[in-house]
């Protein structure tokens, strides 16, 4: 049987926290919810809340439309 590690991460909101909503105009901000390939990470893995869950994904969408981050990032 296998046993996985699991990644724990504090249940702090880091957009609650700081009162910022995430912009599509700062991509260094969005990347950090990003996987290496180019994956949005969950919010069970980055711990946050689920009403800036979906303004992030929407904002990482939207960086995406204008070329601030890239679709896929090929290894």
């Amino acid at each position: 049987r296998i046993i996985k590690k699991v990644r724990v991460v504090p249940r702090n909101c880091q957009f609650c926290q700081t009162k910022i909503e995430p912009e599509y105009k700062e991509p260094s901000i969005l990347q950090k919810y990003m996987s290496e390939r180019g994956k949005i990470l969950a919010s069970s893995q980055t711990g946050v809340c689920s009403k800036h869950q979906r303004s992030l994904t929407n904002a990482i969408k939207r960086a995406r439309i204008v070329a601030l981050l890239p679709f896929v990032v090929r290894a």
